[in-house]
Parts: structure tokens; C-alpha cells; sequence
């Protein structure tokens, strides 16, 4: 309990730094905030209680400790349908030990191409470019009891043009509570996406100008303003309802304290048949008053997706297929599939 009650203190410490909506568009990276999966982003990222594997990667890095044995996984989205980006999305898992698992997660946002254009040059003519985001996460979780379990993630951003790039790290760190009679009840809190301000640079900020006093002619390079990494607080609690030995529905429930944009609730419920079938669904809500002209995200807050598995082999190996729906105005949603290996 005294544990408890020290991530508490953490999280409502943090919570009285947070940001205000006014700093909505000052941070970078916005990648960091995208879920790139195809299971927990059909419940509007609320399962950060519950989330198990590579997916724990992104929403709570504790929940890597639950890892089987091996788990690969790939996603691919069709992110906001009619905007032409796509994001893929690698995951590897191993357990070590009796209560360890390692991860790594290899995150890609691609804007397709576009024409390369110059001050001399607008209407371009001289070839494309394919604008790029990044992101590899390398993480490690562990559980240090029956209840306590927690992880840490480092993460490499690069973000990119064909003259222009930002690099940079973030760290993120998780602690998951289990507790209940058939650990039915669980509590998280995480910290994610902090780390050094970034910086973009490169030949796209240079210009031919002349030295001081002279007409000598020389490259000057200007520099870009930093920008910060939209880090944030998520404290989450999930709760399964036992139907049976075949199947579960787990209820779950998260707040996101943002620092560069409104602070965020959701909900979610996933029900699940013989551990082959599930189906799920979610609603996210930022908070205070705001209308479809104040709102800083694209994203409506109703989502949902499904999954469909089973065991080959000799039963040890499970192999799975995911798809989720997240929709957002403007544009035609978020649609993602993908495939999952247990073994």
C-alpha cells in the first residue's frame, strides 16, 4: 500500500506542472503520441492498465512483463484516410528469466512524395522527396512480486526531409498494480515522452550571404527555434469480469495528463470468447468546453476493432489477425491491421 500511495504522490506532483491548452502546437514529435497498434487503439488508448506484450510498449511499458515467451507482431495504418500517410509498426518481444522480458518496437510515419520545390524553383521540377517519421523503442519490464510489476523504455526520434532532419531521445517508465482474488483488478501510472528538447538541421537552413564589412560570399546557417517532446502523465485502472472459463469482459478506464494540449479521459471494453475471439471498442474525451472549431485533435473519440486467433502446431503457438477504427474529423478515420505471433 505505502508503494501505492508513493506513485500517487508521483503522479499528482507531475499533474501540478502540467501544461494548459494554450501550449497546444508548441511541442514536436507529435509521432510519439500516435499509437501505431492495431489491438489497444481500438480502445481509444484506455488499456494501459491492461495491455500486455509489445503493445505495452506505447501505453504502459510495465505490461511488457507479461510477455509468454517470444511475441512478434506487425501493424500497418492507413492513417487519416485521404491525407495519403501510411504507418508501420514492428514489434519484438522475448521473456528472460522468470519475471523480465526485452522489447523493441520500430514505429514509421510516411507522407508519400512530394515535389521538391526552392525559392528559385516553385514550381519544382527537380525530383520528390518522402517526408519521414521515426521512432525505435528498446525496453525493459519486470515483475518484482505477484503485484508489482514495472519498466522503462528508451526511444530514438528522428524526423526527416531530404535536407532537413531532428533527432533525438525520450524516455518513458511504467508501474502496473495487480491485485484481486484472480488478479482481476489492476492500477498503472506512467510517465512517457521525456527527454531533451530537438533541434532541426541541415543544408534546407542555409543560405549564400555576405561577411560582414566585405562582398566575400559564404554559407550561414541559421538556426532552428527547439522543440519539446510532448511528455504527459497516464493513470489508468482496468477491472475483468469472469463469465465462465471461456469468456472475460475487462473494463477499462485512463487519465492522460497532457503538458501541451487539454488533458484527456477515456474509456473502453474489451470482451473476449475462448481466448480466439475478441471484440472491442472505445470513446475518448478531452477535457473542458470545446467545440469541433476549439478541439486540438482530429480525432473524434469513438473507436473500435477486433481480433481473431488461434494455436498451430501443437497448440504453444498462437497467430492472430487485429484490426481497429479510430474515427476523426476531417478526413476518413484511422484504419489499422495486423498480425500477431505468440509462441
Amino acid at each position: 500500500m505505502k508503494k501505492i500511495l508513493a506513485i500517487a504522490l508521483v503522479f499528482f506532483s507531475v499533474r501540478s506542472f502540467a501544461g494548459n491548452p494554450d501550449r497546444a502546437g508548441a511541442a514536436g514529435a507529435g509521432q510519439l503520441l500516435v499509437n501505431p497498434w492495431g489491438r489497444t487503439s481500438g480502445l481509444s488508448g484506455s488499456a494501459m492498465a491492461s495491455v500486455n506484450g509489445i503493445e505495452a510498449t506505447f501505453l504502459n511499458v510495465a505490461g511488457l512483463a507479461f510477455t509468454r515467451k517470444t511475441e512478434l507482431m506487425f501493424t500497418n495504418s492507413n492513417y487519416l484516410v485521404g491525407s495519403n500517410i501510411k504507418m508501420n509498426a514492428f514489434g519484438f518481444a522475448q521473456k528472460i528469466g522468470n519475471a523480465g522480458a526485452i522489447g523493441v518496437t520500430v514505429a514509421n510515419m510516411n507522407f508519400g512524395e512530394n515535389m521538391i520545390t526552392k525559392e528559385s524553383l516553385p514550381e519544382g521540377g527537380i525530383g520528390n522527396f518522402t517526408p519521414s517519421y521515426t521512432n525505435i523503442g528498446i525496453s525493459y519490464a519486470k515483475g518484482f512480486s505477484n503485484s508489482i510489476y514495472g519498466g522503462v523504455t528508451v526511444r530514438l526520434i528522428s524526423e526527416a526531409i531530404y535536407n532537413v532532419k531532428a533527432q533525438g531521445a525520450s524516455f518513458d517508465a511504467g508501474i502496473r498494480y495487480v491485485t484481486g482474488e484472480r488478479d482481476h483488478i489492476r492500477f498503472g501510472i506512467t510517465l512517457k515522452n521525456v527527454g531533451p528538447p530537438m533541434r532541426y538541421r541541415g543544408e534546407g537552413l542555409t543560405f549564400l550571404g555576405l561577411a560582414p564589412s566585405s562582398n566575400y560570399q559564404m554559407t550561414v546557417e541559421q538556426r532552428s527555434a527547439t522543440l519539446e517532446l510532448p511528455s504527459l502523465v497516464n493513470v489508468g485502472l482496468a477491472y475483468d469480469f469472469l463469465f465462465g472459463e471461456k469468456m472475460k469482459l475487462t473494463a477499462n478506464g485512463q487519465y492522460t495528463s497532457n503538458s501541451f494540449t487539454r488533458d484527456q479521459a477515456a474509456l473502453g471494453a474489451e470482451f473476449s470468447y475462448n481466448n480466439k475471439f475478441f471484440v472491442r471498442g472505445g470513446y475518448a474525451k478531452e477535457m473542458g468546453k470545446q467545440t469541433s472549431i476549439t478541439s486540438r485533435s482530429a480525432f473524434t473519440g469513438v473507436s473500435g476493432g477486433m481480433t481473431i486467433q488461434g494455436t498451430i502446431g501443437k497448440g504453444e503457438t498462437i497467430v492472430g489477425l487485429d484490426y481497429s477504427y479510430r474515427a476523426t474529423n476531417p478526413f476518413g478515420g484511422v484504419h489499422s491491421i495486423g498480425v500477431h505471433i505468440a509462441l
